[in-house]
């Protein structure tokens, strides 16, 4: 057993490290520290810590910072970490230093003995946990949100859209309140989601503006010691060109190390288009509940059996799984808000926690989009024969007699329909005096609807 084991030092003394681990005794040491979840960071933010190693170590490879030889072995060791070579070194529990230091060093100590190169001296030249930890956040944020989420709604959108033409000429009754309004068409309630989602998209975007914006440079607290002049923006340039997003070193480091206002922001356009989704998630619902004693006006695609007793029941699973993903991410930004609000003088000390819970909230929203657009929306039919019904049953077809008759005799009639249990058509032909031509002109439902 002794041989599973090598002793490495820290500035802390002696510690025991598995003998097949890539990282040593202060990755060992947090460990030991921190037995708490088993939450991990995701792959985004270790690619995103290994960027910030690649492109720092090439800079200070040029800059004279790192013996050249040395500098390419540390910059080759932070490619294979980037491409999840290693992912499994990666062991530090979320829940950890509020900093992310032991993070860091664990990237560090991996990258270094990869490298043979120093944790600190070599790999870590130029930097501290408390500028790279929310530079990574900041990378893997926007990373993601362009690379998986954008192009989820993007499709969640067109999927939206392709409906609303398809269901153009559907007249339904449209509901405020949860009772009977006016007609309207299925296509326009249709088009209504894709802008919620579209919407959602450019708030997204806006909200990136701020995660553009990179802590590195600041080093300890803000004020750049131990950086060489010029080393950041150099680093940046390379981390820009690398994604090919507008990163840019922070206008404020003193604000980009102390607050992470910009992930809250960003959290909260996330949370906004999760509120979107529940709305619009929770219609298709209702308007394909039933099938029979329900409303049924839309048929959702059967894609699994519904009940464990009940045959041949099918349920909106899709629709549910879609609401508790947003429910989730409602209190992931609940958490990131908190963590942001507990930052103290020039650290935020919550970092790991926001770290997960934004870069969980953009996988779920991007995930559930795509699965919604891919398994539901696209899936969907209408049937034109009960929204339409439900259409000459309303009394609110009343409301187009109002400016015929007036407000009161329309109320009127529409209060006799409802009390005897006949449409509004019915009591209209006996009781309004207009005639029948004006009237079925008046009642028309596509022409109370609008445009397709």
């Amino acid at each position: 057993m002794a041989d599973s084991f090598r002793i490495e030092h820290d500035t802390m003394g002696e510690m025991r490290v598995p003998a097949d681990a890539l990282y040593g005794a202060q990755t060992a040491r947090a460990l030991e520290n921190f037995p708490i979840s088993r939450l991990r960071f995701p792959r985004a933010f270790i690619r995103a810590l290994a960027l910030i190693k690649s492109a720092a170590a090439r800079v200070n490879g040029a800059m004279g910072q790192v013996p050249a030889g040395k500098a390419a072995a540390i910059e080759r060791a932070s490619e294979e970490v980037l491409a999840g070579t290693h992912d499994e070194q990666f062991v530090v529990d979320i829940f950890q230093t509020g900093s992310g230091t032991s993070t860091n060093m664990n990237a560090n100590e991996v990258i270094g003995r990869l490298a043979r190169a120093h944790a600190n001296d070599d790999v870590n030249r130029g930097q501290s946990s408390n500028d790279v930890i929310p530079s990574a956040l900041h990378i893997a944020a926007a990373e993601s949100v362009h690379r998986d989420l954008f192009p989820a709604m993007n499709a969640l959108d067109a999927s939206f859209a392709r409906k609303a033409h398809e269901f153009a000429e559907v007249i339904k009754i449209g509901r405020t309140h949860l009772q009977d309004a006016v007609p309207m068409r299925l296509g326009q309630e249709f088009s209504g989601y894709a802008r919620q989602v579209a919407s959602s998209r450019k708030r997204i975007e806006s909200a990136l503006a701020g995660i553009y914006e990179l802590a590195l440079g600041g080093t300890a607290v803000g004020t750049g010691l131990n950086a060489p002049p010029g080393f950041a923006a150099a680093v940046i340039r390379e981390i820009a060109r690398r994604t090919e997003l507008p990163f840019i070193e922070a206008r404020n480091h003193f604000e980009a190390q102390a607050a992470k206002d910009a992930v809250v922001f960003l959290s909260g356009a996330l949370r906004t288009y999760a509120v979107a989704l529940t709305k619009i998630a929770n219609d298709i619902r209702w308007l394909g509940s039933g099938p029979r004693c329900g409303l049924g006006e839309l048929r959702l695609p059967a894609v699994q059996p519904g009940s464990s007793i009940m045959p041949g029941k099918v349920n909106p699973v899709i629709a549910e799984s879609v609401l508790m993903v947003c429910a989730q991410v409602v209190g992931y930004d609940a958490a990131i808000a908190w963590s942001d609000a507990a930052g103290n003088f020039e650290l935020n000390v919550m970092m790991p926690v926001m770290a997960y819970d934004l870069l969980e909230s953009i996988a779920l929203l991007a995930a559930a989009s795509r699965n919604f657009a891919e398994r539901l929306v696209d899936a969907l039919e209408a049937d034109r024969e009960r929204a339409g019904a439900f259409v000459e049953q309303s009394l609110a077809m009343g409301t187009a007699l109002v400016p015929e008759i007036g407000y009161e005799k329309a109320a009127a009639l529409v209060k006799e329909a409802y009390q005897k249990g006949r449409t509004v058509r019915e009591i209209a032909r006996e009781k309004s005096g207009i005639p029948e031509e004006r009237l079925n002109e008046l009642l028309d439902p596509s022409r109370q609807s609008g445009g397709g």
